[in-house]
């Protein structure tokens, strides 16, 4: 979406109320160039308020995965720390520190068998992604370089249903995407079918701890053996980079027996969002290489700028601290064991709320919270011209954002919305909401049978 608007708007000016007359520049505000003079702290504070008022309701928006809602601590904590930028080592060590214990924290989280592997922070799970991307390529380039072979073509192997930033990634970095379509019902890529996406271009194939598309995991130790296979009977070795970015902060906690982390050797980095159920406010992200090997030295650049050198390999530089902040004092304030409730809370109005959208005949849920607490749903097959369209726009009049979309290629006939359960929303709101559902999609069907009739 272009953010420039059109010549003829440039002279446009902010509507002030009367009351604030006295304490806006005369002249009025402009809405799309500076003011010529300042005003008063108040004044601008004011006039930002009034446009914010027709934000929506952000506990009520189920369609984002980002965090909502901290305690006040955190809340503090956040803005004591907004003004200290994470890059600045020699400044801020003791910020550095905490990002550094951060990563030691994930790593063990995700069972590096070792303790080796190494990361970072970034500004969210997408820029994760990206530097994940990258050290595939370039180590996939070290590769063929050193063995006489060309390095022009790279690709990368990854479901249909990936979120948005891979696609990106790939043009952006010149990488061709081989996209896996996904298939009823698992709605995920099929295992037994990546040997046939890869080849000796293939810097490394992709899994997905959680499609935010469908709510679904890719098999991701299927996919593993699948690879190890891969390598032992044509000799190409591709490794597995997780998404985690939904997962990451879920699974660990909720089902410790699922192997899909650093438990399989093949698994060579982990990305994950902290302000998603890391529960933390936008926006930071994680990023976790196995080990040292995995992050190619092409990708580390030595840094004196701020006074003390440092290694950097991220792709923004100056960022604030205070997200890292924030996520430590999470790790701190839940523990494993906070985790583990906050996230079974989530799962278990998942659970309920899937099963009350059940109780409704035109309705299928596709995924029902019982891994991730998210849910995805779809109008049943004969239950048409009712649309998961149609329910979204009346959910709104009671303020619910609650997305819809059409599933990736090969399942593009499907459209679902997506309800995102996420941390502060209890069963009591659940029971509202499934209230709304029941009541709008009966609302439809009767306005459609009278139309029929008429």
């Amino acid at each position: 979406m272009l953010r420039k608007v059109d010549a003829d708007r440039w002279n446009e000016a902010l509507d002030v109320n009367p009351l604030y007359h006295d304490i806006v520049p005369e002249g009025g505000v402009p809405r799309l160039h500076l003011p010529a003079r300042p005003m008063t702290a108040d004044a601008a504070a004011a006039l930002i308020r009034d446009e914010l008022i027709m934000d929506g309701n952000a506990r009520l928006n189920l369609a984002t995965f980002c965090t909502t809602w901290m305690e006040p601590q955190a809340r503090d904590l956040i803005a004591e720390t907004l003004d200290r930028n994470l890059i600045d080592h020699d400044q801020y060590p003791r910020t550095a520190e905490l990002e550094r214990r951060c990563v030691n924290m994930l790593d063990n989280l995700w069972n590096d068998p070792d303790g080796q592997g190494v990361g970072c922070s970034t500004a969210g799970s997408s820029e994760a992604a990206m530097l994940g991307g990258l050290a595939m390529k370039f180590r996939w380039r070290e590769r063929m370089r050193a063995a006489g072979g060309p390095a022009e073509r790279p690709n990368l192997v990854m479901g249909s249903a990936v979120h948005t930033c891979w696609p990106k990634f790939c043009q952006y970095w010149d990488v061709e995407p081989r996209y896996m379509p996904i298939q009823e019902p698992a709605f995920t890529l099929d295992p037994s079918r990546v040997a046939d996406y890869c080849d000796e271009n293939t810097i490394g194939v992709v899994g997905v701890l959680g499609s935010t598309q469908v709510g679904r995991y890719d098999p991701i130790d299927e996919l593993a053996a699948e690879l190890d296979r891969l390598h032992a009977e044509r000799g190409i070795d591709v490794p597995l980079h997780v998404d985690a970015a939904v997962g990451g902060f879920i699974t660990p906690f909720l089902e410790p027996d699922r192997v899909w982390d650093f438990r399989l050797r093949r698994v060579q980095s982990i990305n994950a969002s902290g302000h998603k159920f890391g529960l933390v406010f936008p926006g930071v992200g994680w990023i976790i290489w196995q080990e040292r090997a995995a992050l190619p030295q092409d990708m580390v650049l030595e840094c004196d700028l701020l006074g003390g050198d440092i290694d950097t390999f991220t792709l923004n530089f100056s960022r604030s601290g205070a997200p890292v902040v924030a996520q430590y004092y999470n790790f701190l304030r839940l523990g494993f064991d906070g985790y583990r409730a906050v996230q079974q809370t989530c799962q278990d109005v998942a659970v309920y709320l899937a099963g009350r959208i059940a109780e409704i005949p035109s309705l299928e849920v596709v995924s029902d919270g019982t891994h991730l607490p998210v849910l995805t749903v779809r109008v049943r097959p004969g239950h048409e011209p009712l649309t998961v369209r149609d329910i979204s726009e009346r959910l709104r009049l009671h303020g619910w954002q609650v997305p819809t979309y059409q599933l990736p290629p090969d399942l593009e006939h499907v459209e679902v919305m997506r309800l995102v359960i996420r941390n502060g929303f209890s069963q009591d709101i659940a029971s509202l909401l499934a209230e709304h559902l029941h009541q709008e999609v009966a609302h439809l069907q009767s306005r459609q049978t009278v139309s029929a009739n008429v």
